[in-house]
């Protein structure tokens, strides 16, 4: 079965940059749409990015544009979040998702496979 698991989430100042990882595996990665949600405490989850199988298109959250960039190695089977300009605000669990289509879906319930999550906090 799909297996997803993040890494790289810790403890950064405001201001500072982060990448997340999640490598991605009992899946053909490159057939399907990978995206990253958030979810803070007491809030729901969120949408952060998304990425096609190929990597040419993406999408992203208001919120985040022009400060994340979400990548993918499809010879690694590796997803990536690429945090700069890092808020408060951000501070959440990160999770990567996984849906076998071609359409960047924004919507928690269009991904089937979800990893267990990594934590980000950024102090103020």
């Amino acid at each position: 079965q799909v297996q997803l698991v993040e890494s790289g989430g810790g403890l950064v100042q405001a201001g500072g940059s982060l990448r997340l990882s999640c490598a991605a595996s009992g899946l053909t990665f490159s057939m399907y749409v990978m995206a990253w949600f958030r979810q803070a405490p007491g809030k729901e989850r969120e949408f952060v990015a998304a990425i096609s199988g190929n990597g040419g298109g993406t999408n992203y959250a208001n919120s985040v544009k022009g400060r994340f960039t979400i990548s993918r190695d499809n010879a690694k089977n590796t997803l990536y979040l690429h945090m700069n300009s890092l808020k408060p605000e951000d501070t959440a669990v990160y999770y990567c998702a996984a849906d076998r289509g071609i359409v960047l879906y924004t919507t928690v319930a269009k991904y089937d496979s979800w990893g267990q999550g990594t934590q980000v906090t950024v102090s103020s």
